[in-house]
Parts: C-alpha cells; sequence; structure tokens
C-alpha cells in the first residue's frame, strides 16, 4: 500500500533542518534495503541516481521536497525517515521501561536487563530524550543490582555529567553517590553528592524528597570517611528538612540514616528508635527495596543492643529477606540481611540453622560483599566452637582471615579483626590472635613506632 504523504509543515521543516545529513542518509539507506529496492528504484524521474548516492552518505541534505518524495516511493511516513519518535511508539517504549522498573521492583534484574535492551535498541533509531535518559537509569539500577559496579559507574558518570534533566538527575546522582561509598571511594561520593546539591539550591529544588536523601547519602559517605561529626550534622539539618517537607519517604530516609550513625558510634539506645520510626514512615509509601533494607538494619540494631533483642530482631529479618526477594536489592543487601538472620538464629541457639544461612551468605554475596562473607565464616566457626568441634571452628576462622585480607582497611575490618582475635585466642591459635589485634589496629589507623632513632644522611 502506498502511502499518501501530505506535504510537509513547520515541524518537519525544523526537524529536517535540524537533523545531521549522516544520520538522516544512514536512516534512508537502511529504509531502502529494508524494502529491498535498488537506488534507482527510489530515484525514478524526480533525482539522479548520484544524488541519492550522495544523500545515502550524508554528503547531502534533501530538499523537502525531495525528502516528501523518497517518502512516497519508500512507502513510510516523513516523521520515520526524520527519526521522530512516533505516539504509538513512544507509548511502547514506555511500557517496555515500565516492565523492566517492574521486574526490577520484583528482585528480577536480568528480566529488567533485557527490557531495558530492547528499550534502548528502539531508542537509537527513534530517539526520544526524556525516555532514552530513563532507560539509561534503569540500566545503572539493573547493572548496580547485578553487581556490575563499573558497568553502573559508566551509565550514572554519562547521566549525571551530560546533563540530566530534573528529578532524574538528582535521582542518578543519588545512585552514584551510592555506588561510590559501596566501592570505597569516599571522595568521590562526597563530591558528587555535593556539586549535585548545590545545582538544587540555585534551581529552588532543594526542598524535594530527593534533595534530602541526597543529603543523608552524602553524610554517610563522610561518616564512612571517619568524620562521624560532620556526617551528623548533614543528618540532623536533613531530618529538620524531612520534618518541614512532612514527606513520609523523605523523613524515613534522615532518620534512617540518622540511626545507623548512632549505632556504629555505639549509641544503640537512641539509634533502635530512630530506626523504628523511619520503619513506621516508610511503611506509609511504596518503597519496597529502602523498606526492606530498613527493616535489615532496625534487625541488626535489636542485635546489638544488650541485652539483644532476638525476637523481634528474627521477626524484622525474616520479613526483610522476604521484602528483598521482591525488590530492585542489590546482592551486598540480600548479604547482608541473611548475615543478620543467622547471627539471630545463633543467638536463639539454632547452630544448623545459623551456619546454613552463613553458607548462603557467602553464594549470595560471591565475591561482591567480601566483609559480609568474612563475617560469615567466622559465624560458622562460632557454631563449630559452640559445639565442640574445636578444629572446625579454627578452619572456618583462618578461612575469614584469608577473606578479611583482602578488604581495606576501615571500621568494619577492624571490627572483624578484632573479633577474629579474641575467636582465634578461644581456639589456641595465638600467634593468629596476635596477628589480627595488629591488623585491627592497622585498619583503625595506628602504626607503631620504631624506637630506634633514625639516622640521618649528610
Amino acid at each position: 500500500m502506498v502511502l499518501h504523504n501530505e506535504p510537509m509543515d513547520a515541524r518537519h521543516f525544523d526537524l529536517l533542518k535540524g537533523c545531521d545529513p549522516a544520520e538522516l542518509g544512514r536512516r534512508l539507506k537502511a529504509v531502502r534495503l529494508t524494502k529491498g529496492m535498488t537506488q534507482s528504484d527510489v530515484a525514478g524521474d524526480a533525482m539522479s541516481v548520484a544524488y541519492l548516492s550522495r544523500m545515502e552518505s550524508g554528503q547531502r541534505r534533501p530538499t523537502a521536497k525531495v525528502l516528501v518524495e523518497i517518502a512516497q516511493r519508500l512507502e513510510v511516513s516523513i516523521e520515520e525517515l526524520l527519526g521522530e519518535t512516533m505516539p504509538r511508539e513512544i507509548d511502547e517504549i514506555r511500557l517496555t521501561l515500565d516492565y523492566a522498573e517492574l521486574s526490577l521492583e520484583s528482585g528480577e534484574p536480568h528480566e529488567a536487563l533485557t527490557h531495558v535492551h530492547r528499550a534502548l535498541e528502539r531508542l537509537e533509531s527513534s530517539p526520544a530524550g526524556a525516555l532514552m535518559e530513563r532507560a539509561r537509569f534503569l540500566n545503572a539500577r539493573a547493572q548496580e543490582a547485578l553487581g556490575h559496579t563499573d558497568e553502573a559507574l559508566d551509565e550514572l558518570e554519562g547521566l549525571v555529567g551530560g546533563g540530566a534533566s530534573g528529578l532524574l538527575r538528582v535521582k542518578a546522582g543519588i545512585a552514584l553517590s551510592r555506588v561510590y561509598r559501596e566501592s570505597g571511594d569516599f571522595g568521590r561520593a562526597i563530591d558528587t553528592g555535593e556539586h549535585i546539591l548545590a545545582d538544587l539550591a540555585e534551581s529552588g529544588l532543594d526542598s524535594c524528597d530527593e534533595a534530602v536523601q541526597l543529603a543523608v547519602t552524602i553524610a554517610a559517605a563522610y561518616f564512612e570517611r571517619g568524620d562521624a561529626g560532620h556526617a551528623v550534622r548533614i543528618c540532623r539539618a536533613a531530618i529538620a528538612r524531612a520534618e518541614a517537607l512532612g514527606s513520609p519517604t523523605a523523613r524515613a530516609s534522615a532518620y534512617w540514616n540518622a540511626s545507623a550513625m548512632q549505632a556504629r558510634r555505639g549509641d544503640i539506645v537512641n539509634a533502635a528508635p530512630l530506626a523504628e520510626r523511619a520503619l513506621a514512615l516508610l511503611s506509609e509509601g511504596q518503597d519496597t527495596r529502602n523498606l526492606a533494607r530498613l527493616r535489615g538494619e532496625l534487625g541488626h540494631l535489636q542485635l546489638a543492643l544488650d541485652p539483644p533483642d532476638v525476637e523481634q530482631a528474627q521477626k524484622n529479618l525474616e520479613k526483610a529477606a522476604e521484602e528483598l526477594a521482591w525488590s530492585s536489592a542489590a546482592p551486598a543487601d540480600r548479604a547482608w540481611t541473611q548475615l543478620g538472620l543467622a547471627r539471630a538464629r545463633f543467638l536463639a541457639g539454632d547452630l544448623a540453622s545459623s551456619r546454613g544461612l552463613s553458607v548462603e551468605v557467602r553464594e549470595i554475596s560471591d565475591g561482591i560483599a567480601p566483609l559480609a562473607e568474612a563475617e560469615a565464616r567466622a559465624l560458622e566457626g562460632q557454631t563449630y566452637a559452640a559445639e565442640g568441634d574445636m578444629t572446625q571452628a579454627a578452619r572456618a576462622y583462618h578461612e575469614a582471615v584469608l577473606l578479611l585480607s583482602a578488604v581495606g582497611a576501615d571500621r568494619g575490618a577492624a571490627q572483624l579483626w578484632f573479633d577474629l582475635a579474641d575467636l582465634l585466642e578461644q581456639v589456641g591459635q595465638t600467634e593468629a590472635a596476635r596477628d589480627a589485634y595488629k591488623r585491627a589496629a592497622a585498619s583503625t589507623g595506628l602504626r607503631s613506632r620504631s624506637s630506634t632513632p633514625t639516622r640521618t644522611l649528610v
């Protein structure tokens, strides 16, 4: 069937004037070849084959009249030749991205990635700026959920540095700061977040929920870098802003991060109520992943109480594990939740279940969360020791040492080195315990000072 294209309107003239001749030429050639037509078939009496050939190679831009003639002969719309996405196609691409986001929220990052790639393929030939940005952001989220840190960083850096628009840039900035932090690059995590916060202040978007979430993400990076005082000040300011906004999501984010920092400072009594308040606020929303992570965080806090609230911790951690299975959670999130549940089972006296969950932690992480894997192996050793099998316990502790040796020096590693030192002493491994104590000190920044004077070379 032949399409009877109407004369080009002003919109088409603008598209033709602004299009890249090389891209238009490639599109003309691709459509012609798809139709099985030769250059002579398309040129007909309206133009020379040489003129059409120069258009296909990008050396000439067609006039409006010639483009209408080509579209008529190829039986396609002018919009298709100009690369304008048709309304129906926009809806189809948007639906594909909706499926990708739904797959992420239901814990199927592989499926999400498949949908995203389909959308990106269609967007290559039918560009639509906002949809392309959304597709790239979902691609980054899927890559992060799969543990592909480099791929996620590449995509997020492109979105943040390439001028992604409005709130999507803020969301990409939050994700980028988080991924930098989780990969140990605290400096970049802070710089990225603060740069976007400054832009938000200038544009008047510094009162949105995402701005509050970005602030507490930055605070977490400051804390991990060792500046606990500044991190807490940022969190307090974020809580004040969140309260002013009256948004459950923003307030939950602020309370959650404040709780985590209080806990790491050793103030468990004040940390637990903050986490409980955040949990109640977040339950009002639909953010499955963050709700699950928060439940897990609360479970860890309850285990750290003196005495630990094992029953409530176990309930929160079990619920968190269920919710993470139906979310876009990364392997690291699931590994830490399983580790908390394994600890709860150990404290409840269910040694076999604790050991089984510890094995699952290593399987889920598969190198993505080495500190969690090391802690899981140490916990396995504790289950063996509780059963009186000191040989298996010592073997598990030594494997934990090997895993922890590959982890950089930070607060979490220092604590586990200290714990391992005590556990190794209990199974008679005095020399290994002494080494673990030294590593614990080194991870906190302490170094031995030589008593021998340094000789000066003259």
